[in-house]
Order: structure tokens, then sequence, then C-alpha cells
């Protein structure tokens, strides 16, 4: 399946296609300089088979996790172009997860004022979700992605295949945020996901529906100034959960456990089962003070508030614009309810 996105500065295509690897020279700009960027997680085998069919590549490494997101990766990544003389014409080819894709991109986007960017994401978090839409960043001072720029891929090429050598733990991360724009966007999404035996004949068909979902978001708000804030869903206080457990959780566990403070009873209720049927977080430990002192520091503040995303059910989705003292208040509730049901 190919998916065109069109942007502000032109289109590129998405393609979905087991097997890609094998052939990807045949997606990539072979007669540029490349670099190939990826951390110590992802398996070699992936890295290889961009290396052996663009002859003029080169690797750059750095380690896993998202404590090396920051602005050393970046200056190395940077300094590694520079090093090897890049010009404006060569590009970056990102290969792994949302980490490598997102401090890529903005290396990407940083250097020369703008090259070309190819991402191969190999985990379903980021082939449903981060490699898509031109969102790059770092951390920096603790504040997750609060310094980056919108950059393009020119493609994203996605091998479904690369899934085999995750853990059940990363692929049920991924999956939270499928299950998020499903929850948003597509009821028949969810309910697919919710009916779902047997992952590993089902998972290309979730991907698909999630890509679908965001490409036509994306398509539409591609800057996020409205309809775009729907894929954060369980982000505003998802990305508060995920800097007050420093790296304990996974991004796609931290987004399922921030789910349940904005939602009606009833999508509630199933997002709740669904998370739980992929052991998926649906609670945190962290009391509202704690939690508020990261949603302040949230980019999507503004004149005293947040816009958030509320789901009142399944397929709907309702864009809130809440004070502060509105967001403590959903948080203390949502706590006792917690209580309740524990």
């Amino acid at each position: 399946m190919t998916i065109n996105v069109s942007t502000p500065k032109g289109a590129y295509d998405i393609v979905l296609e087991r097997g890609a690897l094998d052939h990807i020279g045949e997606y990539l700009p072979t007669d540029r300089k490349i670099l190939v960027v990826s951390d110590s997680g992802v398996p070699e085998i992936y890295t290889r088979a961009v290396l052996d069919q663009c002859p003029r590549s080169s690797l750059y490494v750095f380690p896993q996790g998202e404590a090396s997101k920051n602005i050393t990766t970046l200056q190395g990544i940077l300094g590694a172009l520079l090093k090897a003389s890049f010009s404006r014409s060569d590009a970056i080819v990102a290969v792994g997860g949302g980490v490598v894709g997102d401090i890529a991109g903005f290396a990407a986007a940083c250097y020369m004022r703008g090259i070309d960017f190819y991402n191969i994401p190999t985990t379903v978090l980021a082939q449903v979700d981060s490699s898509i839409g031109g969102k790059t960043a770092i951390d920096f001072e603790g504040v997750k992605n609060i310094v980056g720029a919108f950059h393009y891929p020119a493609k994203v090429i996605i091998d479904p295949r690369c899934l085999a050598t995750l853990n059940t733990r990363l692929i049920n991360e991924g999956l939270a945020e499928a299950i998020k724009m499903a929850a948003t966007c597509d009821a028949g999404l969810f309910k697919f996901i919710e009916a779902s035996t047997e992952l590993d004949r089902d998972i290309d068909d979730i991907i698909a529906g999630a890509l679908k979902i965001k490409s036509e978001v994306v398509r539409q708000d591609p800057t996020e100034k409205g309809l775009r804030r729907v894929l954060n869903f369980g982000h505003t206080i998802g990305h508060a959960i995920e800097s007050a457990w420093n790296g304990e959780k996974y991004h796609g566990e931290c987004v399922a456990a921030g789910m349940g403070y904005f939602c009606g009873a009833e999508a509630g209720r199933r997002i709740r089962a669904v998370l739980e049927k992929y052991s998926l977080p649906v609670d945190d430990p962290f009391d509202e003070d704690t939690l508020m002192a990261y949603v302040c520091h949230d980019k999507k503040k503004k004149d005293g508030g947040i816009s958030i995303v509320y789901v009142p059910e399944i397929g709907r989705f309702e864009l809130q614009k809440l004070s502060f003292d509105d967001i403590r208040r959903r948080i203390r509730e949502h706590k006792a309810t917690e209580s309740v049901e524990v």
C-alpha cells in the first residue's frame, strides 16, 4: 500500500510493504551521499540492508534510549555530516524507532537549513505514528520534544517484517498509538483491535488503518493549528507521566496511562479494557502536583491553559480549552475514580 501525503512543501509517499528492505535501494536516492542514522538497539541486519544497497552511504549509531535524544547526539550527527562534506543535495536515512526518527529528522532540518530525510521505522510506535507528519525534535532540560522543527520526510518506507525482532512489550507500546487514533477517529478500527485474537495476523491491517487516519489528519493540518491536535489524545497527561517516570516506561505506555483522564465513562471502559488486553498501563502512581509541574511546561499551553482532546465516545473527539485549574481538577477526579475501581 502507498499513501500520498500532501504538505505545504510538497507531497511524499508512505510505502507499506512486507519485504521492502530487500529492495530498499529502489526507494532511496542511491546517487547521493547518505548518512544512515540508527541506535545501538536496532538489529544490524536492517542498517546493513541500506548500506549494502546504497553505495555512497555511511553509518552513525548512537546509544539506544530516550536519554540519547539530546543536543549532544544532535551535535554528533551534524558533525558526521560536516566531516563527510555533505551538501544540500545529500540525505539522511533514519533506521529505527521514534527516537532515531525524531533526532535524525531534526538533524536533517538543521543541516544547511534543510536536507532530505528518509524514514525507515522499525517499531510499531514509529510505523503507526512518529515517522509520519514531519515532527522532529530533541528533549531539552528535562522537557520532552521542546526543541524541534517541522521537517517532512522525502519518503517513509514501512516493512512490517522488522517487527519480528521486537519483544512483546515494544509491540504493545506501539499499539497504544494505534488505539489512540482509533478511539478518536475510527470506531471500526477500534472494534477490530478489540476483537483481534491473533496480532501477528492482524498487525498489517492495524498499521494500515492507523496510517490512513494520521495521513489524512496531517494532510488537513500539517503544522498542528487545529485538527492535528486530535493526535494528542492521551499525550497531555501522558507526557507528564513519561517525564515523572523518568525512563521507567516507554512513550506508548505513558500515553496509554494518560488516555483515561479525558474520556467519557463508556469510552473509558472500552479503552481501559483494550489497553489491559495488551498489558498496557491504565493508571499511574503520581499525585496531581507532580503531574501539574510537567503539564505547565507543555508545548500546547497558551493563555493560561491547554487545548486537550476529549473522547466522549469511541470514534468521536472534542477539542477543549482547559485552564490549569480545570486540568488539575480532572486529574483529581480521575485519581478518585482509579481508587474506587481498585
